[in-house]
């Protein structure tokens, strides 16, 4: 869940700033992305088989694709040209990202609401 949430952020923050024309540096804010990695958990016990695995964020890394070039004679930060450099966000491809990020983070939610149901059963099987 702290991944998707991650992922939700830094693609947040690239729909803020998808009609930035300056960022540091001078040049057009650029897309960011988030590179997950998953490894191995370590065995539970000595006769457990099943060996879950664990994803977490390995990078927030740039994506070096060119700027949007858009004719804008009049606009400040327009070239000799009268190109202005905007950022390499795609807003209909970050929508599509943050509703499959939300539909996983609800996913693992529910997961984890029927996992604790479930204990919840097991426990008051004793009781009675």
């Amino acid at each position: 869940m702290q991944v998707e949430r991650i992922r939700s952020e830094v693609i947040a923050q690239n729909i803020a700033n998808a009609n930035s024309t300056k960022a540091e540096g001078g040049k057009p804010y650029q897309r960011q992305v988030v590179k997950f990695e998953t490894f191995l958990q370590e065995k539970i016990g000595a006769n457990s088989e099943a060996v879950p695995q664990l994803v977490s964020v390995a990078r927030i890394m740039k994506d070096n694709s060119a700027p949007r070039m858009v004719p804008q004679p009049g606009h400040p930060d327009a070239d000799a040209n009268g190109m202005v450099a905007y950022p390499n966000v795609n807003i209909h491809e970050e929508m599509a990202d943050l509703i499959a990020s939300s539909r996983a983070f609800e996913a693992n939610l529910a997961v984890i609401k029927s996992s604790r149901a479930i204990t919840l059963q097991s426990l008051s099987i004793g009781r009675h």
